[in-house]
């Protein structure tokens, strides 16, 4: 199926950016949300490409200031002004943005569809969303997105670490912070107070265990149950204290020692058969969740059971 959404290479490409690696999730009505980080610390001066027209929002966390950018929209510069690393800027895709690349960039874009925000209003019982507030060139201080963007940018850098339960609730969180604090986004309906049905509950941790590797979407998960993607994580939430990324990792935790008490099996063996990525994703979430590596803990165990006997 072709990339159809401005992300990845669509959005790396006009901007210069030789690697512009992307994470991508999808709504329960499967519109494409994605975070791209783009970084060119030595560009050719010029006109930045155009971007595909969509009827998308760009909206981009700024890693280093970048003074003077001269930015256009339809074909014409619009405003010059000092961009400021920390800042968040929104760019309208159906407008045309691009600017003058005459220094060099680090930022991140978060690509969010009409289709995405237009199911944000509805799930929350709302009235559809309008055009987002925002200025071409003028920044906005979103420590919201300053915080989603800084464990997004950790993710890139750690693909292979990285599950799809985790991208999902991140872009999701952000696509509903842009709606209400862009968008005007303000929800009628009563909040959720209860969590999922005990039915609920046990089929859906069914379907997370069955999955250790976390590659199951919970667009899948939350279809499932006929709820969207932010009702179930929000229920299951209420349900066990914890977001369904987060308790994946506590399950994968349980599972390894069961396999480290079987003698002469690597921790490698360990780490992939538990669902983490390798040795060293397996060591870092073990060692935070216990408070020792799992060398350390199969050590213990060897020697407690040694005395025993």
């Amino acid at each position: 199926m072709a990339q159809a959404g401005v992300y990845g290479s669509r959005l790396g490409q006009p901007l210069q950016a030789k690697n512009a690696p992307s994470l991508i999730a999808r709504t329960l009505r499967s519109a494409e949300l994605a975070v791209t980080e783009t970084r060119n610390d030595g560009p050719v001066p010029g006109l930045s490409g155009s971007l595909p027209s969509a009827d998308a929002y760009l909206v981009s966390l700024k890693f280093r200031d970048y003074p003077d950018c001269e930015c256009w929209e339809r074909g014409r510069s619009v405003i010059k002004t000092n961009i400021h690393g920390g800042a968040t800027y929104l760019y309208d895709l159906k407008r045309d943005p691009r600017y003058v690349i005459d220094k060099p960039f680090h930022s991140l874009f978060f690509y969010l569809p009409r289709s995405a925000l237009d199911d944000i209003a509805r799930q929350a019982g709302a009235p559809r969303i309008g055009e987002l507030a925002y200025e071409p060139g003028i920044g906005h201080d979103d420590a919201v997105v300053r915080n989603l963007g800084a464990s997004l940018l950790d993710a890139l850098r750690r693909a292979d670490e990285t599950n799809q339960l985790f991208v999902d609730h991140m872009l999701h969180a952000l696509t509903a912070h842009v709606a209400q604090a862009y968008g005007g986004l303000r929800p009628n309906a009563k909040p959720i107070r209860g969590g999922l049905a005990p039915w609920q509950l046990d089929r859906a941790c069914d379907r997370l265990e069955s999955d250790l590797a976390g590659k199951l979407s919970l667009r899948q998960i939350a279809a499932e149950f006929g709820l969207s993607v932010d009702h179930f994580s929000r229920a299951f939430r209420i349900s066990t204290g914890l977001p369904p990324h987060r308790w994946l990792l506590r399950q994968r935790v349980k599972t390894a020692p069961q396999l480290m008490t079987v003698r002469d099996v690597p921790l490698s063996e360990v780490a992939k058969s538990a669902g983490f990525a390798n040795q060293s994703h397996f060591t870092k979430v073990f060692s935070t969740i216990v408070g020792v590596s799992p060398g350390a803990w199969r050590r213990d165990m060897r020697g407690s059971s040694d005395s025993e006997t």
